[in-house]
């Protein structure tokens, strides 16, 4: 788990060393305008952009039982990140592994794409997808439930 927040922390510490020699200049705007960057950056490439992540037998398992697809990430992938910004709310109704955190995910994702852990790699009706078009994506989705 910890990996997964190593170039988020080192983002937050940079940026603030790079705002503290601002401010000991004198030009605490600039700091601010210098932090919020990194800050962001940080916020991006965290745990904390993506959805709950749960283990890959409970998302294999949910997935049997509602088949919404299964999207296995890991924090710091910016393929990743460009699929979970253009699925947008849709993302909430995938089943997301973090392949950081569990094993299991990481063997699926590595027997899924020839020994590599490739991400995202993203598993409809059984079959995986090595970082897939988000458009498509999109269309493997269940229409959204309207309560009247």
């Amino acid at each position: 788990m910890t990996r997964a927040w190593i170039l988020p922390v080192l983002l937050t510490v940079s940026g603030s060393l790079v705002a503290a020699a601002s401010v000991r200049r004198g030009s605490t705007g600039a700091a601010a305008a210098l932090l919020l960057p990194f800050v962001l950056l940080a916020a991006l490439n965290s745990p904390l952009a993506f959805p709950r992540s749960i283990g890959a037998a409970e998302a294999l398992r949910r997935s049997a039982a509602d088949g919404r697809p299964v999207v296995y990430w890991r924090a710091g992938c910016g393929y990743c990140l460009r699929l979970r910004f253009r699925l947008g709310r849709g993302a909430r109704q995938l089943h997301w592994v973090d392949i950081w955190r569990d094993p299991a995910g990481a063997a699926a994702v590595r027997a899924a794409t020839d020994g590599d852990e490739t991400v995202p790699t993203v598993v409809v009706a059984g079959r995986p997808h090595v970082n897939p078009d988000p458009a498509w994506l999109r269309g493997q989705l269940p229409p959204p439930v309207r309560e009247i």
